[in-house]
C-alpha cells in the first residue's frame, strides 16, 4: 500500500527513533478510514521515542499523551518541542501499560503500536486495566507483530535465528489474538486481521544500524519473514 502521510517521517533522523518495524507505516495503515472524532484526546500507549506521537498529533489533529515506560519523559519533550508541537497537543508521561496513571474515563482512545502484544495477551487486561480509562463509545486501535499461523510447538530454525522461543511467545496469530480480545466484556470487537505492511515496515527496521535491527537481520535474511505478519485490532467500548 501506498504511505503518503508517512512519507515526510522518512529521513535519516526521524527513521533513528524506530524502535521495530517502522511504527509510522503501521500507524497509517492502522487508522486508514478511522473512527476517532477530530480533535479527540488519544493515548499513545508504548510510545517509546515518541515518533507515533509527533505522526498522531500533526497528522491526524489528537491531542496526544505519549505514555511509555522505559523512554525519558524529559528527552520525548525535546524532541516533541524540536517538531514544533505546542505542549498541550503532545505530552509525555512516563506509564506502566499496567497501572496507568489517568482519571478513569479521560481518552477517546487508545492508540498502540508494536507493543500492546507485551502486557495485552492476559484475557483480563482490556477490562482491568484499559478500557476503565476510555470514554463509552470510544475506540481502541491497535497493530502489533505476529506469525501467519502459529507454530510455537515447531519454531522454524530460521525465527531462532534471532529470537528465543521466549521473545517469539510474544507473536501469535490472528485466531490466538481473536481469542484472547473476544473475552473482553466492555467492548466490542470491530476487527481481528492481518495488516498489509509487513514487508514495507520490516523493510525500513533492517536498514537500520543498532544492534537489534542488525541481530533481526538474521532471520529475515534466512528467510523468517514469510511465517511473521503485523495485526490489526479495533474494538470500540461499549
Amino acid at each position: 500500500m501506498k504511505y503518503p502521510k508517512s512519507e515526510k517521517y522518512n529521513t535519516p533522523a526521524l527513521q533513528e527513533k524506530i524502535m521495530g518495524p517502522n511504527p509510522v507505516k503501521l500507524a497509517e495503515e492502522l487508522l486508514d478510514d478511522n473512527c476517532i472524532p477530530d480533535g479527540a484526546v488519544v493515548c499513545d500507549l508504548g510510545s517509546g521515542q515518541g515518533l507515533t506521537s509527533v505522526f498522531l498529533a500533526k497528522e491526524y489533529g489528537f491531542t496526544v499523551y505519549a505514555a511509555d515506560l522505559w523512554s525519558d519523559p524529559e528527552e520525548n519533550r525535546k524532541f516533541f518541542d524540536a517538531m514544533g508541537l505546542e505542549r498541550q497537543r503532545i505530552i509525555p508521561v512516563k506509564a506502566d501499560a499496567e497501572a496507568l496513571p489517568f482519571e478513569k474515563e479521560f481518552f477517546d482512545a487508545v492508540i498502540s503500536i508494536d507493543s500492546y502484544n507485551y502486557f495485552g495477551r492476559d484475557e483480563s487486561y482490556l477490562d482491568e486495566k484499559l478500557l476503565p480509562f476510555i470514554k463509552r463509545g470510544g475506540y481502541v486501535y491497535i497493530a502489533i507483530p505476529g506469525m501467519k499461523r502459529d507454530c510455537h510447538d515447531n519454531l522454524p530454525p530460521e525465527l531462532l535465528l534471532s529470537w528465543t522461543p521466549e521473545q517469539l511467545d510474544y507473536m501469535h496469530d490472528t485466531g490466538y489474538w481473536s481469542k484472547t480480545v473476544g473475552k473482553c466484556r466492555g467492548a466490542e470487537v470491530i476487527c481481528v486481521k492481518e495488516m498489509q505492511s509487513n514487508r514495507e515496515v520490516w523493510e525500513d527496521w533492517l536498514k537500520q544500524d543498532n544492534e537489534y535491527a542488525v541481530g533481526d537481520r538474521k532471520s529475515m535474511e534466512a528467510g523468517g519473514g514469510k511465517y511473521l505478519n503485523f495485526i490489526a485490532i479495533v474494538l470500540r467500548k461499549k
